[in-house]
């Protein structure tokens, strides 16, 4: 694992993006999917009274494509799984715009059984900060390079029962309507290249079970309103399949943050440590 690249930045480069692709986004994270007569504001420009708005997770997808790439050397990426990831609005995020962006790991953690690689992606539009992202990838078989360990912080979730449950049916193409948001990992798509990953076949994006929980959690806790979502944390656990049920299971921690963990439908936890902030309605 080479180790130098770590503090070294890449960038600036720009992105721009279209309404066109913020509606892509959302449909590829569920909206609309449950009924094509709700969440119009995510899924249409041209309904009357209704103003289309960008679901803010949409801020990854722009921070990770498109720019430099992180510089790994000898890692075999059926290897590779997304292990964390955050997200901090600075402001809300518009349908269409173009954005300045500037990245760099900021840490490799020898883990044993791998390599946990922290990469940080700041963007800015017209000359405002926009959004930072913290993106965590593990690499498994890559440990044991002697490098430091890293944090491991304690977490538990609340012992009382959740405030509510939130769910959302992924359809058997998830994958492959998501992967048009940009990412064409084969992992998602290839069934030879997810077999050589250990899959039975290929699995879901990360970020579309993320961007998901994001959208359920908005439609819960603000209303509908992305403009709130100020901050949104979250840890990979288990791979989720597309065609699998997702179950959010949310807390509410004060007046405008909530901690969530999202399960499939068996139960089986695939993505904890969550927490989401919002700011107040105006």
């Amino acid at each position: 694992m080479d180790l130098s690249i770590i503090g070294q930045p890449r960038g600036p480069w720009t992105r721009s993006w279209t309404a066109d692709d913020a509606l892509l986004y959302a449909l590829a994270v569920g909206a609309g999917q449950d009924d094509p007569t709700q969440e119009l504001a995510f899924t249409t420009e041209n309904t009357a009274g209704v103003t289309q708005v960008t679901i803010p997770t949409y801020a990854i997808v722009l921070a990770q494509f498109g720019g430099p790439q992180l510089g790994l050397t000898g890692v075999d990426f059926t290897q590779l799984l997304h292990a964390e990831q955050s997200l901090t609005l600075h402001r809300p995020l518009p349908v269409a715009g173009l954005v300045e962006l500037t990245s760099m790991i900021t840490d490799i953690f020898d883990k044993g059984s791998g390599a946990l690689i922290v990469n940080k992606t700041t963007g800015v539009i017209d000359g405002e900060p926009a959004f930072t992202t913290r993106s965590s990838v593990f690499v498994r078989g890559a440990g044991n390079f002697g490098g430091e360990r890293g944090p491991s912080a304690q977490y538990a979730a609340p012992e009382r029962p959740a405030d509510c449950e939130l769910t959302f049916q992924t359809a058997v193409s998830q994958a492959l309507l998501y992967r048009l948001t940009g990412d064409r990992n084969p992992l998602h798509s290839d069934p030879a290249y997810a077999a050589a990953g250990g899959f039975d076949r290929p699995i879901l994006h990360g970020l579309a079970t993320y961007g998901s929980t994001a959208r359920l959690l908005i439609n819960e806790f603000a209303g509908g309103d992305p403009s709130r979502l100020s901050m949104m944390d979250g840890r990979f656990t288990k791979p989720v399949m597309p065609g699998d049920e997702l179950v959010v299971s949310a807390w509410r921690d004060g007046e405008d943050a909530v901690i969530f963990r999202t399960a499939n439908g068996a139960g089986e936890i695939v993505l904890e440590r969550g927490r989401a902030e919002f700011t107040p309605a105006g």
